[in-house]
């Protein structure tokens, strides 16, 4: 598993922002479900998550434990900026890159995989993104607030039945 790392994270945010500029429905719900996606994405496919961030279940779909404290430090040092804007019945909250993302400390495999991402949920609303993460059998056979294994990134994606969910929740917890 890889350790998280802070730096790669951050600038993560700057690129997955800067590439979602023109992008009407982006927000912060969307930011956190790219995120998950590009790091168990590639998990599954380079063997290794981006930035080895832990993601948590809540009402919304996976987030990002170690978000807030990223983000307040790039607010800090002005790198990005949180713009309100009004969207449907509430307030989207676009976080505006400043800077240009290092872009360098990643692998090309893993910006390919980030870009494929953002094109996957590009139009996408935050409800909507958070709806289709709600199929991840990981955000499914954990309760809220607890951490979805990368582990997870191996099961099926397709509905299982009560016999596969509480297998996937065995495999999980360790005891399969």
């Amino acid at each position: 598993m890889k350790t998280f790392d802070d730096i790669r994270f951050a600038e993560l945010i700057l690129y997955i922002a800067e590439r979602c500029q023109e992008d009407p429905t982006f927000g912060a719900v969307k930011l956190n479900k790219i995120l998950f996606y590009a790091d168990f994405y590639a998990h599954r496919l380079l063997g290794e998550s981006i930035t080895g961030a832990t993601y948590q279940k809540l009402a919304e779909g996976p987030a990002p434990r170690q978000m807030l404290p990223v983000r307040e430090r790039l607010l800090d040092a002005q790198a990005i900026a949180i713009k309100h804007v009004p969207y449907f019945n509430g307030v989207q909250q676009r976080v505006i890159a400043k800077r240009r993302p290092n872009d360098s400390m990643f692998r090309t495999q893993e910006l390919a995989l980030v870009d494929e991402v953002v094109r996957f949920f590009w139009g996408m609303t935050a409800r909507q993104v958070s709806e289709f993460s709600h199929q991840e059998i990981g955000w499914r056979v954990v309760n809220e607030g607890e951490d979805i294994p990368y582990q997870s990134t191996w099961l099926s994606h397709d509905y299982p039945g009560q016999e596969a969910e509480e297998f996937g929740r065995a495999l999980i917890s360790g005891a399969a």
